[in-house]
């Protein structure tokens, strides 16, 4: 890049010889006009605007004093170096004070002209180095800007602003806010967060981020001036001036009245954001609604009370707008899980009883959400206990495989990542009915070898006079356990099981004509020949000897 210089001299000598002995080139400068005047010079350098003006002090019309005053108005950048001669110093003396960067004494000699240019162009050379510098700056500082925003903002709603800063910095940052208007905050959370953006990759996270404050940011802007911004991942927040919507008219939306408070308006906004996250994005929000504040220091009052309001969801439910009403007190006092009801759920699971289970449940997170303040939080204690007693349940049963305990790992980190009551108990209801089933199963299992045992002992020793006793003994368990298990496992009691195995058996035999029919009677364990007969009747609808007839 070569710099333009431009010559004014009325002296022709002088301007043949700067244009015909002189190599601008070495220096990296131009030469792209020559003036014998300072009015024709001024026209042509307001052509040009040359990077430098060599030009006579002392010429007839406008002096160079005069043109330089004009130049460095409309081209303060130009580098203007004066020719004198030494006869009128004080003059040159003067005319330094006017913008110039240096000077040469006539006769010019070539090497203190080349010292000069080169000043001169070293001068040119560092301030485009500092402007080239400034411009990237400028560049960064713009890209920069919305995370200078957001900064800003997340200092204005954590009171780390000072009062004598935030005007300044609002200016700066040309964001729509005032000292002295009156503010409310609306903070939007997604809900579920963790899984909605934790399987995304990291850009797909910053494109859901920005879509979401885009659609936020712009239904305010249809309402009213504020700014929202991302205050850390999943919770947005929207700064809102109140004055804005006090001050318009009635009748400005397509003659359809505005709402009476701007309170109304504000819940009409936070519907739309709602509305339109699921309609456009798919997600579920729940917006907490803050108090009105009347200048914009108080503003972390107001982002207190709208996070709290949010972060009630746990027993309202998501998907909601919740107001500062609904961080009304506690009136019912606090419930506290009790050892005895862990040990009513302890049992159910042992039985593998899921009607009791879920009841037992129902009941339990039904009291813990009587607990407004923490309440949250100790529900999850208490969820986190229910998945380590189904452990110690799985574990006497012999039960706890790796895969089991890979299971509990991953719903006690699922526990950890729900948001509302409900969908805690949810999660611990379907992995304890798990549970239950696993018990149910195995306590089956082993049930049903124990009643085939049973059977088998009744098939083989059904002519004997059998008792409960007996067979229980034969089984090695208690008479009260067999007969109770027997009867849950197969619907029918022991005896029944008896008698009918001893008719089959009598059926048989009275289809030989070989066997007498008292020899069918005492083979089939029944003494009394009377007794069998009615009992076989009553099984089959025949008499022994009207069956033996018929078959």
């Amino acid at each position: 890049m070569l710099y333009k210089l431009v010559i004014v001299d009325d002296e022709p000598s002088v301007l043949n010889g700067l244009q015909t002995y002189f190599n601008w080139g070495d220096y990296g400068i131009e030469l792209v006009g020559v003036a014998d005047d300072g009015n024709v010079g001024l026209a042509l350098i307001n052509e040009l605007k040359p990077d430098i003006v060599l030009t006579d002090v002392m010429m007839p019309t406008m002096d160079g004093i005069q043109m330089s005053m004009e130049i460095y108005e409309k081209l303060p950048d130009t580098k203007i170096v004066f020719i004198s001669g030494h006869d009128n110093t004080a003059y040159l003396k003067s005319a330094l004070k006017v913008h110039a960067v240096d000077y040469i004494f006539k006769p010019i000699v070539r090497k203190e002209l080349g010292t000069v240019m080169e000043r001169v162009v070293a001068a040119l050379g560092a301030e485009a180095e500092t402007r080239q510098l400034t411009n990237k700056m400028q560049v960064k500082l713009s890209q920069s800007m919305p995370l200078l925003r957001e900064k800003f903002l997340m200092s204005v709603i954590r009171d780390s602003i000072k009062l004598e800063a935030a005007k300044e910095k609002i200016e700066f940052l040309e964001l729509p806010l005032q000292l002295d208007s009156a503010y409310i905050i609306l903070v939007i959370l997604v809900d579920d967060a963790i899984q909605v953006m934790g399987p995304l990759s990291e850009r797909d996270k910053q494109l859901t981020s920005y879509a979401i404050l885009n659609i936020i940011q712009e239904l305010m802007n249809e309402t009213l001036q504020g700014v929202a911004f991302e205050n850390e991942p999943g919770q947005f927040v929207g700064i809102l001036r109140l004055d804005d919507i006090s001050n318009q008219d009635d009748d400005s939306t397509d003659g359809v009245e505005s709402p009476e408070t701007p309170e109304q308006q504000l819940l009409i906004l936070a519907e739309k954001v709602r509305d339109n996250l699921s309609k456009w994005m798919k997600l579920s929000v729940t917006i907490g609604v803050g108090e009105r504040v009347e200048s914009l220091m108080e503003l972390p009052q107001s982002y207190m009370r709208a996070k709290d309001a949010a972060a009630q969801k746990w027993y309202l439910g998501k998907n909601k707008i919740l107001t500062i009403d609904s961080l009304e007190s506690d009136k019912s006092g606090r419930y506290r899980f009790e050892i005895e009801s862990a040990e009513r759920v302890l049992s159910a699971m042992r039985a593998g009883d899921h009607a009791r289970l879920k009841d037992e449940l129902e009941l339990i997170y039904s009291q813990l959400a009587t607990n407004r303040k923490g309440g949250f939080r100790y529900a999850r204690n208490v969820s986190l206990q229910f998945l380590l007693l189904s452990s110690r349940v799985l574990l006497e049963l012999n039960a706890l495989t790796e895969e089991w305990e890979l299971k509990e790992v991953d719903s006690c980190e699922r526990v950890l990542q729900q948001e509302t009551m409900q969908d805690m108990h949810n999660l611990v209801y379907v992995y304890l009915h798990e549970v239950c089933a696993c018990v149910y199963n195995k306590r089956s299992r082993r049930a049903g070898g124990v009643i085939d045992r049973i059977q088998h002992l009744i098939e083989e020793r059904y002519p004997e006079n059998l008792t409960v006793a007996d067979i229980a003994e034969g089984v090695f368990l208690s008479a009260t356990y067999v007969s109770l298990l027997f009867k849950q496992e197969t619907g029918e009691t022991l005896f029944e099981y008896l008698t009918k195995v001893r008719i089959e058996k009598a059926k048989e035999l009275l289809k030989d004509p070989r066997y007498k029919f008292y020899e069918v009677c005492e083979a089939v364990g029944y003494l009394d020949p009377s007794h069998f007969s009615k009992v076989f009747k009553k099984m089959t609808g025949f008499t022994p000897s009207a069956y033996r007839e018929q078959h």
